[in-house]
């Protein structure tokens, strides 16, 4: 029988978020984590120069970037991730619009900690054209989910989801902008759960508390 993991309650919880876009994930936990909300961004990682970066500055928070294409190999790329983003000592990890997939490496050494968000209910539409391919497959209910991150492309455990209705005029832009608006309150929220009760999980299973 699989033995249950678990990554204990960490409140305050440091957190590290990673992205390579605009970084409007990164302005909601911004401004959740005032006054008594049990998490503090520490620093903001990037693969790439983007507008993250850029509201991370503003905030006075320590940034790092580690481009994939400054390294010969994958593997050195992973390792230094690794070890750029230890040097901050996270609690946990949100994987905020990061266009990169983690590696082995970065993996093991913060499993069970890692937080993705996906403008889709998993396990339908994985990947990164959830929202067209919902559109195109005519649902007339889409949503958000928030899940542990592993080594596969949107396939660890599901932490929390969301539905959102599609409405008959909806074009990608127009559904992934409300889809938005839920996924960044449901982040919050779960990142407020997980600092507060921890997470204990086993195979696909994972519940918070």
């Amino acid at each position: 029988m699989q033995q249950p993991l678990r990554v204990p309650p960490s409140a305050p919880a440091r957190l590290i978020v990673l992205a390579s876009g605009t970084g409007s994930l990164l302005e909601s936990l911004l401004d959740a984590a005032i006054d008594d909300y049990p998490g503090r961004i520490v620093a903001v990682g990037a693969d790439r120069d983007c507008r993250a970066l850029e509201i991370a500055a503003a905030a006075s928070l320590p940034t790092y970037t580690v481009r994939l294409g400054d390294y010969a190999e994958r593997d050195a790329w992973d390792a230094a991730m690794t070890e750029a983003t230890a040097t901050h000592e996270p609690d946990l990890i949100v994987s905020a619009g990061f266009m990169k997939i983690l590696g082995p490496r970065f993996l093991a050494r913060f499993m069970g900690r890692i937080v993705n968000t996906h403008p889709a209910l998993l396990p339908a539409f994985p990947g990164a054209h959830a929202v067209l391919e919902a559109l195109a497959y005519g649902v007339k209910v889409t949503g958000c989910s928030v899940h542990l991150v592993d080594a596969g492309t949107d396939t660890g455990p599901i932490l929390a989801q969301q539905p959102v209705p599609v409405l008959d005029d909806d074009d990608e832009a127009t559904l992934h902008e409300r889809i938005k608006v839920v996924e960044r309150r449901l982040l919050v929220d779960v990142l407020e759960a997980l600092a507060t009760r921890g997470v204990t999980w086993t195979g696909r299973k994972a519940t918070i508390g």
